[in-house]
């Protein structure tokens, strides 16, 4: 028998029957490059483990909580140009969601967190459509953005896409697939973008869709180069200690009339 009865696809059905979880936590990855270092599972390496730290300790912590299989596909529209970007259109992500949801619901789980590992995939919508429509009560983190206040104490430069930390969490969690030369320098660019033609949309006033294939050269946005393995342990260890205590509020939190108030 398994020694992680919160890891879903270790645990039997007898296992499950004993567990009476409270809490489902669905990773949310993707499939698309990375700058030329790091690999196309990137964001579903890093949902996956991301999700079992956090589970791990929030089980430690006395958490009912069950971590679901990762979701290797996302939204990837403005890759489109690139190869092998593996898009799943918002809409069908959002059917693929409903569809587990309702099984967790069946299950008797009513308590969902969607930890999203890709920028690409923007849940906030789907948590509005389908509010009144599912016995459950979702919950959303991207953990990326959970961990901006913090991230000028960890990392040099700023993060959009396989930059410094997506690089330092690699190197910390799947470094046999981070590629580098023989002098050991990770084999990638410096991750620069280019500006449009449009100041409005340089400053963020007005926004876009970003074609990928024009803003960067390699996939790359923001540079990779000061990652370390430690920087990624670190900011590892700050989002478990802020999701693990979170699920386990949540798993002790009665299903009352006016929950999650």
């Amino acid at each position: 028998m398994t020694n992680r009865p919160w890891l879903l696809e270790e645990a039997t059905l007898e296992a499950v029957r004993s567990a009476d979880y409270q809490v489902a936590v669905l990773p949310l990855g993707a499939t698309e490059p990375h700058n030329t270092h790091l690999p196309y599972g990137t964001d579903t390496f890093e949902a996956q483990a991301i999700g079992k730290a956090v589970c791990r300790r929030a089980h430690e912590l006395g958490a009912r909580v069950v971590l679901l299989p990762t979701i290797p596909y996302g939204t990837e529209t403005n890759m489109r140009k690139l190869p092998l970007a593996m898009n799943l259109q918002p809409s069908t992500v959002f059917t693929v969601l409903k569809d587990l949801i309702d099984s967790l619901t069946g299950s008797g789980i009513r308590k969902v967190l969607l930890l999203n590992s890709h920028g690409g995939n923007d849940l906030k919508p789907f948590l509005r459509e389908i509010a009144g429509h599912t016995e459950a009560q979702l919950f959303l983190c991207d953990w990326f953005r959970m961990v901006g206040d913090r991230y000028a104490e960890i990392f040099d430069v700023p993060e959009d896409h396989a930059g410094e930390m997506e690089t330092s969490l690699g190197l910390a969690y799947f470094s046999d697939l981070v590629v580098t030369d023989s002098d050991g320098r990770l084999r990638a660019d410096d991750g620069a973008v280019r500006a449009t033609r449009f100041t409005a949309v340089n400053e963020k006033w007005v926004s876009i869709t970003r074609p990928w294939h024009l803003l960067t050269t390699q996939s790359g946005s923001g540079n990779p180069h000061a990652a370390t393995a430690e920087k990624g342990r670190q900011v590892m260890e700050l989002i478990v200690e802020r999701l693990a205590p979170f699920l386990l509020e949540l798993s002790d939190s009665e299903l009352d009339a006016d929950f999650p108030f």
